[in-house]
């Protein structure tokens, strides 16, 4: 049977939480560089950005169809906290972004063959108490969650601006108030039952 969270078909207007490990729970990140340009992909199809050079490639521009709330990337999983305005946007935006990778990844590592644990998962999220709690647990991922490098909580933070992670609609839940979402990143112990069911259910849902 089909893992409930393997969507089939997109709600449009609706939040997803999109998440995903690598085959045979391999790491899919192995140094800096990886993740650079996993995050470089991230920005280019959120922004249409043209690469330099001579034959530069032009990258479909999502703005507009996609919003990134949020995201942690990890050695061996991604977690991805998204919008979609049409039905078929994630599925789109993801295909280019995820067979990118591959074909980085593959070519860098001389390998072949898929490098994802299946088609990535998606959650639908319909209440703004779970749309902040999401982002919570997605920020916690790390054990150094507070520092860790390739997560947006350092948008979050303030430490740095983009035009490609939408931090408002979350930051709006606190009053845009940052240090009030730091505290509700921060209370572990007083969601701990919540993120461990979270992590339980992720690691359930998760396709041989």
């Amino acid at each position: 049977m089909p893992s409930r969270n393997t969507i089939k078909e997109f709600a449009p207007d609706s939040y997803y939480h999109v998440y995903n490990r690598g085959v045979e729970k391999r790491l899919i990140f192995l140094d800096d560089q990886d993740y650079t340009v996993f995050l470089g992909l991230l920005k280019k199809y959120l922004t249409g950005e043209k690469e330099k050079g001579v034959h530069r490639h032009i990258f479909k521009n999502f703005q507009g169809e996609i919003s990134l709330l949020a995201y942690c990337l990890m050695p061996s999983h991604f977690h991805l906290l998204l919008h979609q305005s049409n039905p078929d946007s994630i599925t789109k935006f993801l295909r280019r972004v995820l067979t990118g990778y591959v074909m980085y990844f593959n070519n860098r590592y001389h390998r072949i063959g898929g490098l994802f644990q299946g088609r990535y998962k998606a959650s639908l999220i319909d209440k703004d108490e779970y749309l902040h709690h999401i982002s919570r647990y997605i920020h916690l991922n790390p054990d150094n969650y507070f520092s860790w490098p390739y997560s947006s909580l350092q948008y979050y933070q303030g430490n740095k601006k983009s035009n490609w992670l939408q931090t408002d609609e979350i930051l709006g839940l606190f009053n845009d108030d940052r240090a009030a979402y730091l505290d509700f990143v921060a209370d572990y112990e007083d969601s701990k039952k919540e993120l461990d069911m979270l992590k339980w259910q992720l690691a359930n849902n998760v396709e041989e």
